[in-house]
């Protein structure tokens, strides 16, 4: 699987549950945190300083989302990445 042009493949990190005052945070009640972490699988070929196997943090409504080998994947741009841990 490899993305093209200015398209980026990630792998979706799973953030651990939040407790705030003993009451447990679903993913749904989490409207703080605005981004998603991702493992970068494939980058396009127009991707300038993101390579595979870099953690991103990109908009949480940016992209689709792609199954693959009954695995799901998400696709996003490259202007929807924001920070490269």
């Amino acid at each position: 699987m490899q993305a093209v042009n200015t398209y980026i493949i990630v792998d979706k990190i799973k953030e651990p549950k939040k407790v705030v005052k003993g009451l447990l945070l679903t993913e749904s009640l989490d409207e703080d945190n605005r981004y998603n972490r991702g493992k970068v699988i494939s980058v396009g070929n127009l991707v300038e300083g993101i390579n595979s196997g870099d953690i991103v943090q990109y908009d949480k409504h940016a992209g689709h989302g792609m199954q693959w080998e009954e695995k799901l994947y998400y696709v996003i741009r490259v202007n929807d990445v924001v920070i490269i841990e």
